[in-house]
């Protein structure tokens, strides 16, 4: 009798163990077909979703065909500025796509002295002044020193890189019997506010506008720029000086750079300145040099500050 008690108990514990078997197999099954049923259906939010990120993508797509998907072959492609290059584009058709990003980066699908910005890298080598970006009016320099009269007018200060730079250069030049004396160096934003309005009276204010900066978008408040002359011929011939090919071809040995080229004015902004030079370091100036470039297209392709 104890036996038969036995094997009914072991019997209906085999009976549980297969019943809860059976209830967990079930349950997983539920819940596979459920999880199945919603990779295949996805809740409507979701579908939305997917579709406006697809749709965005395409749209970010189209745009960049339109540049020839140029942005997978330069590093220099802000995204954030794809509306801009796009419309930039549709305005200048032919303008081949590299071209059209590097003009954007230098701001140039605005008109001068629109949409302007505070200049970066204060204090440093990199600092970029033109018609886009600006300095406060209290802006001075940090380490601004005279440099000595033996190569310049009186009181021509320039920050102490700069003007050691200039001093050893005007030195070198000096041996081979050549003079390069600064004539014009840091100018206050209250110096440039007396200039400027000098220039619009006298010429008007398109005119000043291609040769002169407006108060606080002058590269000379940078304590960087320097306007040079051989002490003998007026500084506006200094091209058909002795002096002159000498800087063309020792210049960017020493940081400097001939700043507004003949042919980067619409970079520039500025008319041809065969006397205009700006200190930038000898790393800077000797990749400028040897690329043939403009200051704005280095900063808008190699600095990349944006």
């Amino acid at each position: 009798m104890t036996t038969i008690k036995r094997k009914l108990k072991i019997k209906w514990k085999n009976l549980l163990a297969f019943l809860i078997f059976i209830g967990l197999l079930i349950f997983g099954l539920i819940e596979l077909v459920i999880c199945i049923v919603k990779v295949l259906n996805p809740p409507k939010v979701i579908k939305e979703k997917q579709v406006v990120a697809k749709k965005t993508n395409t749209n970010k797509d189209i745009k960049l065909n339109k540049l020839d998907n140029i942005d997978k072959e330069i590093d220099y492609f802000n995204m954030n500025y794809l509306d801009r290059y796009v419309a930039y584009k549709e305005k200048n058709s032919e303008m081949p796509s590299k071209q059209v990003i590097k003009n954007v980066n230098m701001n140039l699908d605005n008109d001068f002295y629109t949409n302007t910005l505070k200049a970066k890298n204060l204090n440093t080598e990199k600092i970029l002044v033109n018609k886009y970006y600006y300095l406060d009016n209290n802006y001075v320099p940090d380490n601004l020193e005279s440099i000595s009269t033996r190569f310049a007018l009186s009181n021509m200060k320039m920050v102490n890189t700069a003007k050691n730079a200039f001093e050893e250069m005007a030195q070198e030049a000096k041996k081979e019997n050549l003079s390069i004396i600064a004539m014009s160096t840091y100018r206050s934003y209250d110096y440039q506010v007396n200039l400027y309005n000098r220039y619009v009276k006298a010429d008007g204010k398109d005119a000043a506008d291609t040769y002169s900066g407006r108060p606080g978008h002058s590269e000379h408040q940078t304590g960087l720029a320097v306007d040079v002359y051989n002490g003998k011929e007026n500084y506006t011939n200094f091209e058909k000086t002795k002096e002159f090919i000498w800087m063309n071809n020792h210049a960017h040995e020493f940081g400097f750079i001939l700043r507004f080229p003949k042919d980067k004015v619409n970079e520039t902004g500025y008319t041809y300145e065969s006397w205009h030079y700006r200190y930038v370091g000898k790393e800077i100036a000797k990749y400028i040099k040897e690329h043939n470039i403009s200051f704005e297209e280095y900063y808008a392709t190699i600095i990349k500050d944006w």
